[in-house]
């Protein structure tokens, strides 16, 4: 299959348009063939077993544009190309919304908000305003070691296209990509800190790569974490905890919070 009949499938199935192309999906990702539709479930090991957790999604915010739900960690964002890869946030939502969109995504080891259009014109609305940047987002992550009180990570990241899914630091021929972070306590005897982070832009593994290039790996992580297994919890530490905006098509002003499991 050619690389522009991939590319039209991929957005066909995932209902992705040009804006959210161009903002919360990465070129990268749209730019892999099908064998790597959902990047974040190709495994290292391959003895993978794809084994989400089967709980009702909650959800967080339901207007008539508009429903946010709480991923839970283990769970894709969208289905993966084999049969087994299926069982997705996004199926699980059209389920109860038929004609619901996927407006972002979240990487399959990182839990919480989610956010679905429930018709065209709000799928259209909620692009633009990821294009423009007009979406607040926090997350909260355990790392290890003591981080700064608060800071900046402003370094381009590329998909390391000979160990995908990795994502990586490239000067010459990254793109864009800035977090801020804040040390919200630190724990002296696992040394790990709680931390805020907020994406200024969304780029794939962002989060994870910024953490792990300044020396703060985020616990769990088995992709950039040197010593995954160590971490307190059975999972990687990060959670989307917090998204604000306007609605776009009601004008009220939103805050939705989701409760951090760890």
């Amino acid at each position: 299959m050619s690389y522009k009949k991939n590319q039209n499938a991929l957005r066909s199935k995932y209902k992705i348009n040009d804006a959210t192309k161009s903002s919360e999906y990465d070129q990268d990702y749209l730019k892999s063939d099908l064998k790597y539709l959902e990047l974040t479930i190709m495994p290292f090991n391959s003895n993978f077993v794809y084994a989400p957790p089967q709980q009702t999604l909650v959800i967080l915010y339901e207007d008539d544009d508009l429903v946010i739900i709480d991923k839970p960690a283990g769970l894709l964002s969208v289905p993966g190309r084999l049969p087994e890869h299926q069982d997705s946030a996004y199926l699980r939502v059209v389920e109860q919304f038929p004609l619901a969109k996927i407006t972002h995504r979240l990487d399959m080891a990182t839990s919480g908000i989610l956010m679905f259009a429930k018709h065209r014109d709000a799928e259209v609305a909620v692009s633009k305003m990821f294009q423009v940047r007009a979406v607040k987002k926090n997350y909260i992550a355990l790392v290890q070691g003591k981080i700064d009180s608060k800071g900046s990570v402003d370094v381009p990241l590329i998909t390391d296209w000979e160990n995908r899914p990795r994502q990586m630091v490239h000067y010459e021929l990254g793109k864009s990509a800035q977090t801020l972070y804040e040390r919200i306590e630190y724990h002296e005897n696992q040394d790990i800190s709680r931390v805020l982070l907020t994406p200024i832009t969304g780029r794939s593994h962002q989060l994870r790569v910024h953490m792990r290039h300044i020396g703060y790996p985020i616990t769990g992580d088995k992709i950039y974490h040197p010593e995954p297994t160590k971490s307190p919890l059975r999972r990687m530490a990060l959670h989307a905890c917090l998204l604000e905006f306007i609605q776009p098509l009601s004008g009220i002003e939103l805050k939705v919070y989701g409760e951090v499991p760890f």
